[in-house]
């Protein structure tokens, strides 16, 4: 006889993977207890350079890794479980991924209000996830902020305290005493750069499915007939715009003279990664003393366009140098170079002729550097569903530009890539 049927209600977060914000797809469990689909987990290995010696394989929810890669297995149970779900989803007219080739045809589909109603609960449950991290990356900061204080003297203990009142976070969570000492800063450092991926990923998605929401109630006909033609597949997100820059987008390379020795770059030039450990490279006086590089394309004329994915870097500047920029030097603290930096302490500045420019507190996942000496504009935007403008400046053509990176705070493992832009 079959078993006792109790059912239970699924979201499709519930069985969803954080990395790619879909359906678990051939899932693997580390043993750490969390699942994701195996070519998302191996992606982003690959992505971080987690092949290299020494480098831990950490799970990109909890970080507990080994210094070795881990064997994947397929969790069977899970995978079974994402199967039912896709077939369900179907019945309701939605389309969560594709289904394995065993899988049933799918159901005649329900009206499409049905679908607003199921994908309104998830919308749900994502704003309750948003707004926690958001709790918590303020509790991070407020424990960053009393280590400071703390690192600073006894005397500041009434200070430490205010802080922490002020802050509304519960005092038996964070002591100034116990707690501020038993975490490194750059474990904090790193806890908060996740939590704040966390919540770009949470951001983007319930915006993806607000828009996905609002196209289907628009397109909902007002009395349903078996003669009026099925509504669109809205559970599939709308294609990626095309970057406004795109007919002026490069593709600009690391130059490896001018790396510095802390850092490392993939074999495409495209991705520059704060090495575990100091490199011998060959001797140069075109290397940098400090955590930076510059892109071999020297840029003189015209217009020029490209984008840089600091998601994996907790503190970092990209902008524009000359090739005469001196090697012990700081990007944008020179006459000749110009940046918008990432602190990782939630401010972004700009810097132009020694010039610090704070811009705000929310941090840019892409950066678009926009460079045109027709009209001697240099202009950086944040890049999402469309270009938000951060800064710009005036620049001068006497002398070529060359893309610029520092990666300061020399956290192993933080990188910055080089997009390919969208045409």
């Amino acid at each position: 006889m079959a078993g006792l049927a109790v059912p239970v209600w699924l979201a499709e977060d519930d069985l969803g993977c954080v990395i790619c914000q879909g359906l678990l797809d051939w899932p693997a469990t580390l043993p750490c207890g969390h699942s994701f689909c195996r070519d998302c987990l191996q992606g982003l290995w690959g992505a971080r350079g987690a092949g290299g010696a020494g480098r831990r394989w950490a799970c990109p929810t909890c970080r507990e890794g080994a210094a070795q890669q881990p064997r994947l297995r397929k969790n069977t149970l899970l995978q079974e479980l994402a199967d039912r779900y896709r077939r369900a989803a179907r019945g309701l007219g939605d389309d969560p991924g594709p289904a394995p080739a065993s899988d049933p045809a799918p159901a005649p589909s329900t009206p499409a209000l049905g679908r607003i109603k199921f994908r309104k609960s998830i919308m749900e449950v994502g704003r309750e996830l948003t707004e926690l991290v958001e709790q918590l990356v303020d509790i991070v900061r407020s424990l960053q902020n009393q280590r400071r204080l703390a690192e600073s003297g006894p005397d500041n203990e009434l200070g430490i305290l205010s802080t922490t009142f002020s802050s509304g976070v519960d005092l038996s969570l964070a002591s100034p005493k116990l707690e501020t000492s038993s975490t490194s800063e750059g474990e904090m450092r790193d806890v908060l750069h996740d939590l704040e991926v966390i919540q770009e990923k949470l951001r983007e998605n319930l915006t993806w499915k607000e828009a996905s929401e609002e196209r289907t109630q628009v397109e909902l006909p007002e009395a349903p007939s078996s003669s009026s033609r099925p509504l669109p597949n809205q559970s599939l997100p709308a294609p990626k715009r095309a970057s406004q820059f795109a007919p002026w987008a490069i593709n600009p390379t690391f130059d490896l003279q001018t790396l510095s020795c802390s850092l490392e770059v993939s074999k495409d030039c495209h991705i520059v990664t704060v090495s575990h450990r100091p490199q011998s490279y060959p001797w140069s006086r075109e290397r940098f003393s400090t955590s930076q590089v510059l892109c071999s394309q020297a840029l003189s004329s015209g217009q020029q366009y490209w984008e840089v994915d600091t998601r994996h870097c907790s503190h970092w500047a990209v902008g524009v140098a000359s090739w005469g920029m001196s090697r012990d030097r700081i990007l944008g603290r020179t006459t000749d170079s110009c940046c918008v930096e990432w602190k990782g302490t939630s401010q972004l500045s700009a810097w132009h002729m020694f010039k610090e420019t704070v811009l705000g507190s929310d941090r840019p996942g892409v950066v678009g550097i926009w460079l045109d000496f027709e009209e001697g504009k240099l202009a950086f935007y944040s890049v999402a569903n469309e270009e938000k403008l951060l800064y710009e400046c005036m620049v001068s053509a006497s002398a070529p530009l060359h893309p610029a990176f520092w990666l300061y705070g020399l956290h192993p493992g933080n990188s910055l890539i080089i997009k390919q832009v969208r045409v």
